[in-house]
C-alpha cells in the first residue's frame, strides 16, 4: 500500500558539488530526508519498472535512510532495487554496480570525508545511468523541485533485512541485497597484474593500509589481505564504525597521523595508503615520503601502461582546476588531451563517456580512471601497487625520477573552515571585483600576470559552468587559487592552493611551505584574509 504524506518545502535542500549535506539532526527532522528523496524522484523521467541502486558509508543513520528509500523508490514506481549487504557500498563499487546492472541510477548515502555520528554528518547524492553524479542540470531541477514540493510517496511493508544477502519482494517491487565487495574485487582483477602485486608482496614488500573505520574496510580485507597477501596486522582500522571512531575519515596528514608517522619511523613498511569515509579519496605514503595528490595524479597517468588494463595507452587526461599542473606536462609527452575541468567529478564523466580521458583526478586526494564514473581510493592503491610491482623501485625513487623528467611542482592548500558565510561571500567579491587591476602588479617578490575567474564550457554538450574559483598567475608559472568548498556542512570553507614549479633537478628536496612562503604572503594580501575573516592562520595545512 502506498500512502501520500503531505509537507512543506525546506529552504535549505539545494545540494552541493557532491549532493546534499547536513547534520544528521536535520535530516531526522521529520519530513526532511522524504522531501529530498522525493524532489530527486520527481526531478526524473522514464523511471518506471526500472532499477535502482542503493547503498552508503555506513555511518550513523545510513541503514534508516535506506529502509526509506526503499519504500519511497516502490511508491514511484521503480521496478527493483539493489542495496549493498548491511547498507554498505562504497561510492566506485556503487558506480560500478550501477553501470554493470544498467541501471536507472543510484542513491549514494554518504558525506564522504566528514565526521559521523548521532550529531554529525549525513548526505544524500543521486547518481545517473552511467554511473557518476548528476550533472547540474539535474541537481539544478532537483533544487527547484524541494522549493515547492507539497508531498512525498511511501509504501508502506516491514523493514528490509539488509544483513542478509538474495531476492526479495515488496509491494510489487524486486529487492536484491548483493554483496558490496565481490563485483568490485573482480573488477579490480582485470585492470591489475595481481599476480606480479602478489608475488611483490611474497618478496617482503610490505604495504600498511589505514581504512578508517570507513568503508573501504571490507574491500581491504578481501582484496588487499586475501587475494593480495598483505599482512592483516598492517591493515588497520578495518571495520566500518558509524562514527568512524570518533575521528574524520579523511584520508590527509591531519587525520591519517598514525599511519603517517608509521611510514616516517625508523621500521617503516614500503608503501602506506588509506582511504576515507566512501571509499573514493586516497592517501599514499612511501617510506619517509608523502606523495601529493597532484604528483600522484601525474605518476600514475605516466605509468599506467604497466597496469594490463591500461597498457593500450591513455586517450587523454583530466584535472580539476585547482588540481597542480603536473599532469599537464605528462599528457604533454604522451601527445594527448589534457582537460581543466571545474572541481566535481561529475565534470569528468561527459569526457569519460565521450573517450577523451581515461584517467582523470583532483588534488583533493581523488584520482580514477574510466572504470567507472567516480573517484576510487582503492583504484590508486591498486595502480601504485603494479608500478611498484614492475619497476622494482621504492616509492621515493619513483617519485624522485619522475620530478627529474618532468620538473617538481611545489603544491600545498591552506583550508580555512568554519568561517561566517557571509564574510566569505564578501571575501570573494571583493577579490573578484579587483581581478581586472591585478595584472601587472607586485606583491613582494612576484609579478601578477593574468587573474580571472574560471568558467568552463564542457567540449561535450557544449554546457557553461561560471565562477568556479579565482585564478592569479605569476611570471615564472606560480599560481594561486581562491575557492569556497561545497562539501562542509557548517558555515563556509575557503581553500587557497597554491603552487611553484621548479625544474632544477638540485632544488627538489627544498621544504614546501618554505619554497611557497612568497605565495603565502601573497594570498593573505590579496585576499585580505586577516579582514574579511578575522583568522591569522589557516585551520588545515595539506
Amino acid at each position: 500500500m502506498t500512502r501520500t504524506v503531505a509537507i512543506s518545502p525546506f529552504p535549505d535542500q539545494k545540494p552541493g558539488t557532491s549532493g546534499l549535506r547536513k547534520k544528521v539532526p536535520l535530516f531526522q527532522t521529520p519530513g526532511y530526508t522524504e522531501a529530498f528523496i522525493q524532489s530527486i524522484f520527481d526531478s526524473l523521467e522514464g523511471m518506471e519498472g526500472e532499477s535502482l541502486v542503493i547503498g552508503g558509508d555506513g555511518r550513523f543513520y545510513n541503514r534508516d535512510v535506506i529502509q526509506i528509500a526503499i519504500r519511497m523508490a516502490a511508491a514511484n514506481g521503480f521496478g527493483r532495487v539493489v542495496i549493498g549487504k548491511g547498507g554498505i557500498l562504497s561510492t566506485p563499487a556503487a558506480s560500478h554496480l550501477i553501470r554493470k546492472r544498467q541501471a536507472f541510477g543510484g542513491l549514494i548515502l554518504s558525506a564522504s570525508h566528514n565526521p559521523g555520528g548521532p550529531t554529525e554528518d549525513f548526505g544524500i547524492k543521486y547518481n545517473i545511468s552511467n554511473g557518476g553524479p548528476a550533472p547540474e542540470k539535474i541537481t539544478d531541477a532537483i533544487y527547484a523541485r524541494s522549493r515547492t514540493i507539497d508531498r512525498y510517496l511511501i509504501a508502506e511493508f516491514d523493514d528490509v533485512d539488509l544483513d542478509k544477502i538474495g531476492d526479495f519482494e515488496a509491494d510489487g517491487m524486486a529487492i536484491e541485497v548483493v554483496d558490496p565487495v565481490a563485483e568490485y574485487a573482480e573488477l579490480m582483477e582485470t585492470l591489475f597484474d595481481f599476480d606480479a602485486i602478489r608475488a611483490h608482496v611474497a618478496g617482503g614488500f610490505r604495504v600498511a593500509f589505514d581504512a578508517m573505520h570507513a568503508v573501504t574496510g571490507p574491500y581491504a580485507r578481501e582484496i588487499l589481505v586475501r587475494r593480495l597477501g598483505v599482512d592483516p596486522a598492517l591493515v588497520i582500522n578495518a571495520f566500518p564504525l558509524e562514527d568512524f571512531g570518533g575521528h574524520h575519515p579523511d584520508p590527509n596528514l591531519v587525520h591519517a597521523k598514525q599511519l603517517y608517522d608509521q611510514m616516517m619511523g625508523p621500521d617503516a613498511p614500503d608503501f602506506g595508503a588509506a582511504s576515507d569515509g566512501d571509499g573514493d579519496r586516497n592517501l599514499v605514503i612511501g617510506r619517509g615520503i608523502f606523495v601529493t595528490p597532484s604528483d600522484s595524479l601525474a605518476i600514475l597517468a605516466a605509468n599506467a601502461h604497466l597496469a594490463p588494463g591500461y597498457k593500450a595507452g591513455l586517450k587523454g587526461i583530466a584535472r580539476s582546476m585547482p588540481t597542480s599542473g603536473a599532469a599537464d606536462r605528462v599528457a604533454a609527452k604522451l601527445g594527448v588531451e589534457m582537460h581543466e575541468t571545474p572541481t566535481g567529478w561529475k565534470f569528468f564523466g561527459n569526457l569519460l563517456d565521450a573517450g577523451r580521458c581515461t584517467i582523470c583526478g583532483e588534488e583533493s586526494a581523488g584520482a580514477g580512471s574510466d572504470h567507472v564514473r567516480e573517484k576510487d581510493g582503492l583504484w590508486a592503491i591498486l595502480l601504485w601497487l603494479n608500478i611498484l610491482a614492475v619497476r622494482r623501485q621504492s616509492v621515493r625513487e619513483i617519485v624522485h625520477g619522475h620530478w627529474a623528467e618532468y620538473g617538481r611542482t611545489y603544491y600545498s592548500r591552506h583550508d580555512y573552515e568554519a568561517l561566517d558565510t557571509e564574510s566569505a561571500n564578501q571575501l570573494m567579491a571583493a577579490l573578484d571585483g579587483k581581478l581586472s587591476l591585478l595584472p601587472g602588479r607586485k606583491v613582494g617578490s612576484l609579478t601578477i600576470e593574468k587573474a580571472d575567474n574560471f568558467a568552463y564550457q564542457d567540449p561535450i554538450d557544449g554546457s557553461v559552468s561560471r565562477n568556479q574559483g579565482i585564478r592569479i598567475f605569476f611570471e615564472g608559472g606560480s599560481r594561486l587559487v581562491f575557492r569556497l568548498s561545497g562539501t562542509g556542512t557548517s558555515g563556509a570553507t575557503l581553500r587557497i592552493y597554491m603552487e611553484r614549479y621548479q625544474p632544477d633537478p638540485t632544488r627538489h628536496d627544498e621544504e614546501t611551505q618554505s619554497v611557497l612562503a612568497p605565495l603565502i604572503l601573497a594570498a593573505r594580501d590579496l585576499a585580505e584574509i586577516g579582514k574579511w575573516t578575522g583568522r591569522d592562520a589557516p585551520t588545515v595545512i595539506t
